[in-house]
């Protein structure tokens, strides 16, 4: 089964044609990075229009990778939540009148699921069951994978979501947008042991808190300014990803180990990041849980990981949508 997928949740403008769920025919991404750069920050609007201007080109360039046509496709897949919801209507739209205009089933995705799946296109053998860590610029969760398309959440985050927390961290520390690509390379030369930070607690062990995280350091960088003093801002990036990693990779493993998972998936923007995915292979080895990641190049934002997903919401929800589909900016899994 062939499947056109577009993704449009964010800042990136994405098509891909997946074959049964694992195969890449084609991934096409515009980045708009160096444009939102120059603001610190996703800017909405700007985000919106750029997808519209993009959405036609990258779908004409998704299809001619894969060599196919529009009447080669079995069915047309599309990120409707969660995101940014200017951006989400894009791609709904475009999404919904090309499934319309051409007779194809319209098969609606959500983000996060689209995230998961980005390790059934790296690893093959994967299958559910397995305990899922998915963490991202909105979100940072522990699920239980259950089917392809059924999951339940052990720990989710209770305000900022890990993502955020770097890139917010970063942009206090003077890197540019997006902060956490900044933080992980300064952190190869800084010393993680010389600034000690706080590790925030919740009522349920598996929660996460990066607020608290986030502004100690806002507020290290704010004090020394004030007072004329130095710091260590290679060390001060290190001490802050490793703080964040660790706190990811000792909930997820305590709660792999707890609900006695020994198949474990890392899923989301933050798995790009070298030093999490260190410290949770180095963890889940330890406590013999086999660990799969998926690459780089599949942990962003992208469509081949929403294509991914839309299989196997076709093929065993049987979930499509009709031209009532409607894009949410926010909903839980």
């Amino acid at each position: 089964m062939k499947i056109l997928a577009i993704e449009s949740s964010c800042d990136e403008t994405a098509a891909a044609v997946v074959e049964d769920g694992r195969t890449i025919l084609s991934n096409i991404i515009a980045t708009q990075v160096e444009e939102h750069k120059l603001y610190g920050g996703v800017v909405p609007e700007i985000a919106s229009r750029r997808h519209c201007e993009s959405i036609v080109g990258v779908v004409d360039e998704a299809l001619g990778q894969a060599a196919l046509t529009l009447a080669d496709i079995d069915a047309v897949a599309v990120t409707y939540a969660p995101g940014l919801i200017g951006a989400l209507l894009v791609g709904v739209n475009f999404a919904k009148g090309l499934a319309y205009a051409a007779n194809k089933p319209l098969i609606p995705v959500h983000h996060i699921k689209g995230h998961i799946a980005a390790n059934y296109i790296a690893h093959p053998e994967l299958k559910p069951p397995y305990i899922c860590l998915a963490a991202s610029g909105g979100h940072s969760q522990i699920m239980r994978v259950e089917t392809y398309t059924e999951y339940s959440t052990i720990g989710k985050t209770l305000d900022d979501a890990a993502g955020e927390a770097f890139d917010k961290a970063a942009r206090a520390m003077g890197f540019p947008y997006p902060g956490g690509i900044y933080i992980d390379k300064a952190s190869k030369t800084g010393d993680k042991h010389k600034y000690k930070l706080p590790r925030p607690h919740t009522a349920n062990p598996y929660d996460f808190s990066f607020s608290g995280l986030k502004t100690n350091v806002i507020n290290l960088v704010h004090n020394a300014k004030q007072k004329g003093e130095e710091l260590d801002i290679d060390s001060l990036a290190a001490s802050f990803q490793y703080t964040v990693a660790d706190i990811l990779t000792a909930k997820f493993v305590a709660a792999a180990d707890e609900y006695g998972y020994k198949t474990a998936a890392l899923a989301g923007g933050v798995a790009a990041n070298s030093g999490l995915r260190a410290l949770l292979e180095e963890r889940c080895a330890q406590h013999g849980i086999t660990l799969y990641v998926p690459p780089i190049s599949l942990c962003g934002d992208n469509a081949a990981m929403i294509g991914a997903q839309a299989f196997y919401e076709f093929t065993e929800a049987r979930r499509t949508a009709d031209l009532s589909l409607n894009a949410v900016a926010s909903m839980p899994l």
